[in-house]
């Protein structure tokens, strides 16, 4: 046996079991940090691959401080242990090897390490030796004897006999922007980096936002940088504050309030300040502000800037539930955790909201609540419980039962009781958004009415806004169809919407493939009536006379021709829109002819039917009427609701994001007894 070779203070056997939940990509980045743990800036990774493509050789070189040789044995004998963590010239607070297996972990993807080493005596002189170990006996390395050279400090490992397919460049830059994002954007002042292949890691892929703030402590007039990232993947450490000197050196780090909450919500805090230059980490003292004049945990300032960045962290954390938190209702419904609600009952949906928004709330305070405390029978359980207590109205009894039973801190304790002040309110607060973008919507319209630059046509643009909108001609309505199905289609809808269970209807008529642009329905429950709504919408630019009203009444006589449309509890209204009326003077005639009625617009009524013909301006002008008590109340800016478009796609696309667009069309007739929502 050759004498030069070590052993380390356990069998191979041994080390294999100890480190068996290291995996190839891993394994290797115990490397890398080595590397970082021994002062280097900068650590180059090569994969060489030979003619097949396959992995020949792996190298992870570092400009750090290199391994003394008369040091050796401190770092290679021993397992589970390392002298690094007693290092006080490290520049990051805990040294990420701080159980020294990093050395041996390679056994996970290749067969044999070297490493090649270069540090500095203490006579000042530069020195080098290399190491090998083998993976078939990971108990025994064997160091060369070391020699002068003027090669720079720093180590660098080879693997080769590589037997791992999980190690690829592209694996291998996903797996490094995770594992090092949060370490290179604390050091990046610094220039850390990290090279595949002479290509610097990007880790931004891995950002989801950032943000800095400048805070002041305005006694002692110390000030703060404070940079929070928030990350895509789950960290390769717990969501920390980094203590960072005015020099960019991190004293310490710590976690965050915000870890195990079961919300994916991974961060970094980074706390700049002079605060850290003379800083006691270990006083907790409370007599005064500065002990030997260091600053302490307990001194103003840090308990100041800990309460900013814990709340800030909160307002951030915020709109990232709301985010995920519709997915967690959604799955919740999968599970029928809810109990059952009526669809076709107002009360019931009524009360299915307000669970739903009860749900919602509670999960932003705690998400771990649903997403790991609970099996599907406990969610069951917990959800109609809350269902009870809404029913009985005591949210404040709900709060006291949630402080008692939910692992929350003095923030989330306090959110959780503003969210369910506000769901009591939730109501009346929609309202508010609701009329809002009613107005909002109002004034996109008339833009595509109005605004001839835009380009609008009727069928893609003007129909399809009103298909969202159709609440501008009355509310509670259903819409049945919209531009595409024939009035056979339309009968079967409506025919599914009275009475849920029917027969496939058909219409014996002429002109029973004629197709309207919206056909709505709506059920007056006290009165055991239906009212209908059929809208013809025409291009800003053609004029309304008499050709444009005979199509309206040809729609009409499709009604008036069939039983089923015309029961003692139904009436139908049509409205043709348009810009102008002809200058021939027919509309108006009609108008007049029918002033005895005493309904503006009307220019037709019989037999439960009517038909109104209306300029776009009257269709707004009835918006305002019927609106304007609410507005005067809540005074809304219509000035700011102002938006600019350059095409009319752009008008259309923007009622996306409105609340205020109704349901969606009734799905076609072979899907009985339902009805479509967006």
């Amino acid at each position: 046996m050759n004498e030069n070779i070590e052993s380390v203070l356990i069998s191979s056997n041994g080390i294999r079991n100890s480190l068996k939940k290291y995996k190839p990509l891993h394994a290797l980045c115990e490397y890398i940090w080595n590397g970082f743990d021994a002062r280097a800036t900068r650590v180059d990774i090569v994969i060489d691959q030979n003619r097949l493509m396959g992995i020949e050789k792996i190298t992870v070189a570092d400009n750090g401080c290199g391994i003394d040789r008369t040091n050796l044995a401190l770092k290679f004998k021993p397992f589970f242990q390392s002298e690094k963590i007693y290092d006080p010239e490290l520049k990051h607070s805990i040294a990420h090897g701080k159980n020294g297996v990093g050395r041996l972990t390679f056994f996970a993807f290749a067969n044999i390490a070297r490493w090649d080493t270069v540090y500095q005596k203490e006579d000042g002189r530069f020195a080098s030796y290399v190491i090998d170990i083998n993976a078939a006996t990971l108990e025994n390395y064997l160091p060369s004897q070391e020699q002068e050279t003027s090669a720079p400090l720093g180590t660098m490992v080879t693997f080769t006999d590589i037997f791992s397919v999980e190690i690829t460049k592209d694996t291998l830059k996903n797996h490094l922007a995770t594992e090092f994002c949060w370490f290179l954007e604390l050091n990046k002042e610094k220039g850390y980096a990290i090279f595949i292949n002479d290509e610097k890691l990007d880790y931004h892929s891995q950002v989801v936002s950032t943000e800095t703030v400048e805070y002041t402590h305005e006694k002692t007039n110390t000030s703060f940088n404070v940079r929070y990232v928030c990350w895509r993947n789950k960290l390769s450490e717990y969501s920390k504050y980094y203590y960072v000197k005015s020099d960019g050196i991190e004293l310490a780090k710590e976690n965050t309030t915000l870890n195990n909450k079961g919300d994916r919500f991974y961060h970094s805090v980074y706390i700049q300040s002079a605060l850290f230059d003379n800083f006691d980490l270990t006083n907790t003292s409370m007599q005064q502000e500065t002990i030997g004049g260091l600053f302490h945990k307990k001194s103003p300032p840090f308990e100041y800037i800990l309460h900013e960045v814990n709340h800030h962290l909160f307002d951030i954390r915020r709109p990232f539930l709301k985010k995920s938190v519709s997915k967690a209702v959604e799955n919740l419904e999968i599970e029928a955790a809810f109990p059952y609600y009526n669809p076709n009952n107002l009360v019931d949906q009524y009360k299915k909201g307000q669970l739903e928004e009860m749900v919602s709330a509670i999960y932003v305070a705690q998400p771990k609540l649903f997403n790991t405390a609970m099996n599907k029978e406990q969610k069951k359980t917990f959800i109609r419980l809350l269902d009870l207590i809404m029913e009985s109205g005591e949210i404040d009894a709900l709060f006291s039962i949630l402080n008692e039973i939910l692992d929350m801190d003095e923030l989330e304790r306090a959110d959780l009781a503003d969210i369910l002040k506000f769901t009591k309110m939730s109501n009346i607060t929609k309202t508010i958004k609701l009329l809002k973008d009613r107005y909002s919507a109002v004034s996109d319209l008339k833009q595509l009415v109005f605004n001839k630059n835009l380009g609008a046509d009727e069928v893609h643009h003007l129909q399809s806004f009103i298909e969202r909108h159709y609440w501008l001609f009355g509310e509670q309505y259903n819409l049945v169809t919209a531009s595409e199905p024939n009035f056979e289609e339309a009968l079967r809808r409506e025919l599914r919407y009275l009475h849920k269970e029917y027969e496939d209807a058909t219409i014996d008529h002429p002109d029973k493939l004629k197709q309207m642009d919206i056909f709505a329905v709506r059920q007056d429950i006290c009165h055991n009536r239906y009212n209908n709504i059929v809208v013809e919408l025409k291009h800003p630019d053609i004029l309304l006379g008499e050709t444009q009203l005979s199509q309206v009444k040809k729609y009409m006589s499709v009604i008036q021709g069939n039983e089923q449309f015309n029961a003692d509890n139904m009436t139908w209204e049509f409205y043709l829109i348009g810009n102008r009326f002809s200058p021939a003077g027919f509309i108006e005639g009609e108008i007049e002819n029918n002033k005895n009625h005493g309904e503006p617009n009307l220019v037709y009524n019989v037999k439960r039917c009517k038909i109104y013909v209306m300029r776009w301006s009257e269709v707004f002008a009835d918006f305002e009427m019927r609106h304007s008590y609410l507005n005067e109340k809540m005074q809304i800016e219509q000035s700011k609701l102002q938006k600019e478009f350059k095409t009319a796609n752009q008008v259309v696309d923007a009622q996306d994001d409105n609340s205020a667009v109704a349901p969606a069309e009734m799905a076609h007739s072979k899907y009985r007894n339902t009805v479509a929502i967006k």
